[in-house]
């Protein structure tokens, strides 16, 4: 029996709950497993509201003690719309990189993983400009000069792919970004 296949989205409090509904069902129409990943705090679980519609939503999976053989595992993670990014660029100890950024740090050093940024998602590397410098990229309007203060190669379009990087324009492209991603794993 073959593992399956899985991927991770990043997640906390202010998500775009229109973007994570789709996930939820277009992923699994695809057979690929679906875990959201977020800093638990000591916590077995946490609750986090959608900012939108303020829908709540379970989370008790940490990306905080996935080793690299584990993350290995995941055929994409992805950094998602809303605010979740900035919330998870949150680090106690400002002389330390956070803990999200860390992680998806380690994510990017590993090329069979697809990364997926879309609309504000873009504020994660901000700590680590250095992941997203020189590439092709697309963001949220109100983030283009993040972008380019990140070395971003900036590209107007909705959707764009750099290798093993696929970015979004706003939440209300996931689709495109959802199937992008699915079309890179199942080749």
């Amino acid at each position: 029996m073959s593992k399956p296949v899985k991927v991770g989205v990043l997640f906390e409090t202010d998500f775009y709950e229109n973007e994570i509904f789709y996930y939820q069902h277009r992923f699994q129409e695809e057979d690929i497993e679906l875990h959201f990943l977020s800093k638990l705090w000591g916590n077995p679980s946490l609750t986090f509201k959608g900012h939108e519609y303020q829908i709540k939503m379970e989370c008790n999976e940490s990306f905080e003690n996935i080793c690299d053989e584990e993350l290995a595992d995941y055929a994409a993670i992805i950094v998602p719309a809303g605010m979740v990014s900035d919330r998870l660029r949150y680090t106690a100890d400002v002389t330390q990189i956070p803990p999200a950024t860390q992680f998806l740090a380690r994510a990017f050093a590993n090329k069979n993983i697809v990364k997926g940024i879309i609309c504000h998602g873009l504020w994660l590397v901000a700590p680590m400009p250095e992941l997203v410098r020189g590439r092709k990229m697309t963001c949220h309007n109100n983030l283009l000069g993040d972008a380019k203060a990140y070395g971003v190669d900036y590209v107007n379009q909705d959707l764009v792919v750099d290798g093993d990087l696929v970015s979004a324009r706003t939440g209300g492209h996931c689709h495109l970004m959802a199937r992008q991603i699915i079309n890179m794993i199942k080749k």
